[in-house]
């Protein structure tokens, strides 16, 4: 005889809906765990073996009043069965904390969209700072969505009672409730989730049992309660991948561990000198965990003092490092041109941000390429290299590298706000495949003085003080070209200012060509894009040629100085497209320097460009 499940208390097993994609977005008050709840379910979901893309979003403000929309933090995954390149457009499902994030965000869900709202939040104050009139739960404002409403802070206490936690612990505890039910309604496995609780919290044990009891009980509620219309219990397959091992990564990981990488591969130790600054301060952070692998890192009292002491690092025979925002490479600037005309390697890492100044601290934007090339007093070229995805950072810091100890010059590596907090899969490299480019510094005192040159690299040689019989000086004034003795003589200071300037052209020709990233090397149209658009542009593109629309991408990695065939490929092309998160820097570059009458698209808004955006830009352009 069958078994009636509900007679003995067990609930039926749901069927689930296959679905390609999903995007969700967890948003609440900053300090609501948001960045924690969708960090672990990202973790999840690489080991459910997705492809993944996310964006966390925090607020400015370090502690905005409770409640309020100026401290909604938030965080956006988009996980499928497909290879993605961004965290989605908008969000399918969106876990509304409390008023101020349903306010905040509800303009990017679209009709139809699935909202999960903490119910127990909306109180007449709360309603009342964030904005609104009236309670948006019963005046009409959800009447085109989904909804599923939960009194979480009461379930969350219910479920956390026998743990032995204060009351304001146990509230607390609602993120890992709502992470439960968004693991039941999406099929992800909850264990690497209480592994890491369990870590996390192993001196405190009563936390670790309420955050573990929580989620269980999001899970338990997802699994019995009658959820409304349009909702349900959904699954989505493994992504089709190459074999190998991966894991998801940041920016900030991925640029830390090229680092890393290349100062082995330079055969030097790692100094750090660097001075806390959002986006850039993870930086800092990661590197310092990292002191087995010949890591030393110095946080500085200023900004000025933390690059100094990476150009005394660079000199004494490591490679230094320093990082930043724009504002705090600024303050770099006179040194960084320090590091240039006593010709030492050192690598800027600058996490761009909304500016000018302090402007948008927390949001991202690729304003600083300007800065970058051009940002220093007299002629001060030096290379810049850009990452376009969080997994590209590593190759980018490992080129920074190579760039600096090869030349002897500083070079910036540009990433941005985006790039560093986003995560994707990374397939893990093998490192032993990666070329060395040992550094050998001069031994020999015969015939020395600091600035002979390399007849190919155009590269001074690099002794290390202390050396018996290569004692030396160096400094900011200017030197002369045949001994290395201060000089003011106008011509040997004309020589010196070209011969820096031929150093750097000369990397053009240890760079590889420009390549197409999609598409063909001629045609209609060309989307040309650097930095961290590289995810919007190639759906985009890919989207329109599916559709049969003749475009195709070019993805600049090298921003200075440029590809030596860059401008022989743009000119195949009738129009040339730049999308960028700034006011059109790399257009002006790229008319400047080859004539091409490049069309901007800008976004200023701290936020990365959706892929229906330049969709509808490039049909515009090749259709219209």
């Amino acid at each position: 005889m069958a078994t009636n499940m509900a007679e003995i208390g067990v609930a039926p097993q749901r069927e689930r809906e296959a679905l390609d994609s999903v995007v969700i977005r967890f948003a609440g008050d900053s300090g609501d765990g948001m960045q924690l709840t969708g960090t672990q379910f990202t973790q999840s979901t690489a080991l459910m073996g997705n492809d993944l893309a996310t964006f966390p979003d925090f607020p400015a403000e370090i502690r905005a009043p409770a409640g309020t929309t100026f401290g909604v933090s938030a965080f956006q995954i988009n996980f499928a069965s497909y290879d993605i390149q961004t965290p989605g457009d908008d969000p399918d499902v969106l876990v509304a904390m409390n008023p101020a994030a349903l306010k905040v965000h509800l303009r990017d869900v679209p009709k139809g969209g699935t909202l999960v709202i903490n119910t127990d939040a909306f109180t007449p104050r709360n309603i009342t700072r964030a904005g609104y009139d009236a309670n948006p739960l019963e005046d009409g404002t959800l009447d085109n969505y989904v909804v599923i409403t939960v009194e979480m802070n009461k379930l969350t206490n219910a479920a956390v009672a026998d743990c032995g936690v204060s009351s304001k612990e146990a509230t607390r505890a609602k993120n890992f409730w709502a992470l439960g039910l968004m693991c039941w309604m999406y099929d992800r496995d909850r264990q690497p989730t209480i592994d890491w609780v369990n870590q996390r919290f192993a001196k405190v044990s009563h936390i670790a049992s309420a955050n573990i009891a929580a989620l269980n009980a999001g899970h338990a509620y997802g699994e019995t309660v009658e959820l409304p219309s349009g909702a349900g219990a959904y699954k989505v397959a493994r992504a089709d991948v190459r074999p190998g091992t991966y894991r998801a990564v940041t920016g900030t990981e991925a640029i830390a561990w090229g680092l890393v990488t290349g100062a082995h591969k330079a055969g030097l130790p790692l100094f750090l000198g660097s001075y806390p600054i959002t986006p850039a301060s993870a930086l800092l952070h990661t590197l310092t965990n990292l002191k087995q692998y010949g890591v030393t890192t110095f946080q500085a009292e200023d900004e000025i003092a933390a690059v100094c002491s990476a150009i005394g690092a660079s000199y004494s025979g490591s490679i230094g490092v320093t990082s930043s925002s724009g504002p705090g490479v600024a303050l770099k600037t006179e040194a960084i041109g320090l590091a240039l005309v006593t010709e030492l390697p050192l690598v800027i890492v600058n996490s761009q941000r909304g500016g000018p100044s302090t402007g948008l601290p927390t949001k991202t934007e690729q304003s600083d390429l300007n800065q970058a090339v051009f940002g220093r007093n007299a002629d001060t070229p030096l290379p810049v290299v850009a990452s376009a995805t969080a997994g590209d950072c590593f190759e980018t810091a490992i080129e920074a590298v190579r760039l600096a100890v090869t030349y002897m010059t500083p070079v910036i590596l540009l990433t941005d706000g985006y790039l560093a907090n986003a995560a994707e899969p990374w397939e893990i490299p093998d490192v032993d495949e990666i070329p060395d480019f040992k550094v050998a510094f001069r031994t020999d005192p015969e015939g020395f003085h600091p600035y002979l040159r390399n007849e190919e690299t155009l590269a001074r040689n690099w002794a290390i003080p202390g050396t018996p019989g290569l004692m030396h000086r160096i400094g900011g004034i200017e030197k002369d070209y045949d001994t290395g003795h201060i000089s003011y003589d106008s011509d040997n200071h004309h020589r010196m200012t070209k011969v820096r300037a031929a150093k750097i052209d000369g990397i053009a020709r240890d760079i590889p060509e420009q390549a197409v990233a999609t598409g063909e090397d001629h045609g209609r149209l060309a989307v040309v894009g650097w930095g961290s658009t590289f995810g919007a542009i190639n759906q985009a593109v890919k989207r329109c040629r599916s559709d049969g629309v003749d475009v195709s991408h070019i993805h600049i990695r090298h921003i200075w100085p440029l590809p030596t065939n860059l401008g022989e490929l743009l000119a195949r092309f009738d129009r040339v497209m730049v999308p960028e998160m700034n006011n059109g820097q790399l257009v002006h570059l790229l008319r400047s320097r080859y004539l091409v009458d490049a069309e901007s698209v800008t976004q200023i808004s701290g936020q990365p460009f959706k892929v229906s955006t330049l969709d509808q830009e490039i049909r515009k352009r090749v259709e219209g």
